[in-house]
């Protein structure tokens, strides 16, 4: 198989918090948590730009995939390359359940307009929540 085929059947992943790049590999597939659902990606997708929500990015190499937490952000896809821009990305082994559902329970009992209104709170609980699904998975 040519080199110039290979490439047509991958994806470049690329995925930048303010802090740095975290990932920058070729890749099968990439799955994102859109604010209003999820979206697979594969080679030949078409060109976009999406609103992240939070939630689980995955990546697939092969038979090595990759999980993280992301908190939202900006995809663009363009050319077979997946851009990932976001606040905070996570490596899903690096999440600690105990202190996800400590903090979510600090969260619960806090009552709206102390520390955050409604809809933060709601958004707070959501995140946890999201978290807590990835570790789920092992």
């Amino acid at each position: 198989m040519s080199t110039a085929n290979v490439r047509e059947k991958l994806l470049h992943c690329v995925v930048v918090t303010p802090e740095r790049t975290l990932f920058d590999e070729q890749v099968d597939f990439v799955g994102l948590p859109l604010f209003d659902g999820e979206l697979g990606v594969l080679p030949g997708h078409s060109p976009m730009i999406g609103r992240l929500g939070y939630g689980e990015l995955r990546t697939r190499s092969a038979s090595n995939v990759r999980r993280y937490f992301i908190d939202g952000g900006i995809v663009q896809i363009r050319e077979n390359v997946v851009t990932v821009l976001t606040s905070r990305a996570i490596p899903a082994a690096n999440l600690e359940r105990v202190a996800i559902e400590r903090e979510l329970n600090s969260i619960r009992s806090k009552p709206v307009g102390t520390d955050f209104s409604r809809d933060e709170k709601t958004r707070a609980i959501d995140r946890s929540r999201a978290q807590l699904r990835i570790t789920a998975k092992g």
